[in-house]
């Protein structure tokens, strides 16, 4: 088992894509505290928040290049998700918005509009 834990495998000093790591709090298969663990371990060993972090979450690092690891936890859903249309296609927006973030295609523009 330990050869296909995620949380287990981490290595010290790697350098990690970005992550949007997400899980439900209903979910009998995957339990909520393992993707914030999973998190917590990748941003602990990775060379992503150890060079640039000044302790406000990375926002430094982020600048520098560093990958964010995020966690989004839906308060309603099981292991499936979200069973109503809109519901499941705002969490798809969003993935894609975090797609197209880390792609480099929103630029800072479209953040000022608000």
């Amino acid at each position: 088992m330990m050869g296909y834990s995620p949380v287990n495998n981490v290595r010290k000093g790697a350098a990690y894509p970005s992550m949007l790591l997400t899980g439900g709090l209903h979910d009998p298969r995957v339990q909520y505290w393992e993707p914030t663990k999973f998190a917590a371990e990748l941003r602990y060993n990775s060379n992503n928040y150890n060079n640039n972090n000044n302790g406000d979450g990375g926002r430094d690092g982020e600048k520098s290049g560093a990958r964010p690891v995020c966690v989004k936890m839906e308060m309603s859903a099981g292991h499936f998700s979200a069973s109503d249309r809109y519901k499941y296609l705002k969490e798809l927006a969003f993935d894609y918005a975090f797609l197209l973030d880390q792609m480099g295609l929103v630029g800072e523009e479209e953040y000022d509009r608000e």
